[in-house]
């Protein structure tokens, strides 16, 4: 499970370091592709492995399995870690999540997200209220 918030920086060359916590559960592979709301998602191997298995039982007649499907295989990357706990991200996923410098990832139970840092600010902002109101939707009875 991953949990919590960390501030790495992105360096010249498109490297991340992976917060140390995380390091040993994506020494042995990873996959970064495309999030929701311009957001990079980072999968463990296992848990990219089960999302595969997932979307190949879907219908490929349906559209938006098409769709979701082309998008997310196609903007995936699998990396390994450097000794360091580096991964490189990207230029086209940098590109489509907009990152710089300062980057921002967040634990999401089953994956990590990296967001530029202004744009995970501005994100948190606008849902704060709206993760107030949602509670009793999403979880009731549990909060």
């Amino acid at each position: 499970m991953f949990l919590g918030t960390h501030s790495p920086r992105l360096d010249e060359k498109g490297r991340l370091f992976l917060p140390a916590k995380y390091r040993e559960e994506l020494s042995g592979g990873l996959v970064i592709t495309k999030g929701q709301e311009r957001c990079l998602y980072v999968f463990p191997m296992a848990e990219f492995q089960r999302i595969t298995e997932a979307l190949r039982t879907a219908p490929v007649t349906a559209k938006a399995v098409r769709d979701y499907s082309r998008v997310f295989f196609a903007s995936a990357s699998d990396e390994v870690p450097d000794k360091q706990g580096r991964i490189t991200i990207p230029a086209a996923l940098r590109n489509y999540a907009a990152l710089t410098r300062d980057c921002t990832v967040i634990g999401a139970n089953t994956r990590l997200e990296i967001w530029d840092s202004q744009a995970w600010e501005t994100y948190l902002e606008q849902q704060e209220q709206e993760f107030s109101d949602l509670s009793e939707e999403v979880l009731p009875g549990i909060l």
